[in-house]
């Protein structure tokens, strides 16, 4: 007997399928398809990331067991088949999810524009980093990182309101970070954190030139003049705050103007650390704090590589791969929304770790998430027989 509509089924509903089929038209996703359309593709592939499946065969085997669940969950395809899933990751263009997933992030970038980080500053405020995923030189030699191993690189762009990932590249293993400097669109007034890997001058100039501001970490043999040093109060933590020019040779010529440069103890960890900025009009302190926000990057890198299937793919090809980690990222960005939306108590990953024993259960989607606990029929005073005698 059918009680109500499956969690999953209320979770898609957020999908905004009107813009999911003009993805497949501008690609001719479902051309000559009959049965096994882009839709159930991208549904089986949101079930295997939020229930964590391992592969093509655990994902059909738990798809067959709901049987006529499936439908109800908004499948059309009446059986799922690893054969026909394994195909489709090859040979159906992963440029339809990527489109698509850009499409949530506008989405959810929009619902979380007035999330307030802690900093007094009207800056939209980005972390860039990149993270590594190995993979197996025999099966993917198209992916070429070091001699005996084959990777690709997750770059991404991570607003810092909600966490959301607005630009991400996926590239083979051996192509450095600073090259996506170039890929970017900067924003101006946006403030860019990077990390020590970013530190190209030539690039960091042209953001400066943009009318953005960035924060990074410098290298230890960075020559420099002090111009002018600002005073500072020691007891935070701050060791110096000074206005700096570069003196290298090739440096001074990438970089002709003024910089920042603050040094900060960490009070916490104890650790050394040495700021490079062209954010002048803030507190030293302030961007102390803005590069530990850097961090959230490193935190959704891990909790997408810990809750997200990207570690153990379901094909070999670049667009399998590619497409996989695209319905990874639309899928986090999706419950983000719902979360947003929805504005339920829990956090995203109590929220996915809900999901993913909770999918095909038929209950409201909000009384899954509700935090109320269950009561015991029992009242304290009531009157209990004894097992044992005393």
């Amino acid at each position: 007997m059918n009680h109500g509509r499956t969690i999953f089924s209320q979770l898609m509903d957020f999908l905004p399928r009107d813009e999911f089929h003009r993805c497949v038209r501008r690609y001719n996703g479902n051309h000559n398809i009959q049965t096994f359309s882009c839709l159930d593709q991208y549904l089986c592939m949101a079930f295997a990331q939020l229930t964590g499946r391992e592969s093509l065969r655990d994902i059909e085997a738990c798809l067959r067991t709901f049987g006529p669940k499936l439908y109800h969950a908004g499948f059309r395809c009446k059986r799922i088949s690893r054969n026909t899933l394994a195909n489709a990751n090859r040979v159906r263009p992963w440029q339809i999810y990527a489109d698509f997933a850009q499409h949530l992030i506008a989405q959810a970038t929009e619902l979380y524009a007035d999330t307030d980080l802690g900093f007094d500053l009207d800056n939209t405020i980005y972390a860039l980093d990149s993270t590594t995923i190995d993979l197996c030189l025999s099966l993917f030699s198209w992916a070429t990182f070091r001699r005996t191993k084959s990777a690709v690189k997750m770059h991404t762009l991570l607003n810092l309101k909600g966490s959301i990932p607005e630009f991400i590249l996926i590239s083979k293993g051996s192509v450095h970070d600073v090259n996506i400097l170039d890929e970017l669109l900067i924003l101006p007034a946006a403030i860019y954190l990077l990390d020590r890997g970013y530190l190209d001058f030539i690039r960091l100039y042209r953001v400066h030139q943009a009318g953005a501001f960035f924060v990074t970490r410098a290298k230890s043999n960075t020559r420099y003049e002090r111009i002018y040093s600002n005073p500072v109060d020691k007891t935070t933590g701050l060791v110096c705050d000074q206005t700096i020019r570069l003196t290298g040779f090739y440096a001074a010529k990438e970089y002709p103007d003024l910089l920042r440069r603050i040094r900060y103890n960490n009070p916490e960890t104890g650790n050394r650390l040495v700021f490079l900025t062209n954010l002048f009009h803030v507190p030293a302190m302030t961007i102390a704090m803005l590069y530990r926000g850097r961090w959230i990057v490193e935190l959704f890198f891990k909790w997408i590589k810990q809750h997200l299937r990207i570690k153990q793919f379901f094909g070999t090809s670049a667009n399998a791969v590619k497409t996989q980690i695209w319905i990874a990222v639309s899928v986090y960005v999706l419950v983000a929304i719902v979360k947003k939306q929805l504005a339920p108590e829990r956090n995203l990953y109590t929220m996915l770790q809900i999901l993913s024993l909770s999918l095909f259960e038929q209950m409201p989607i909000l009384q899954a998430f509700s935090k109320v606990e269950t009561e015991t029929d029992i009242q304290p005073n009531c009157i209990q027989l004894s097992l044992f005698d005393l």
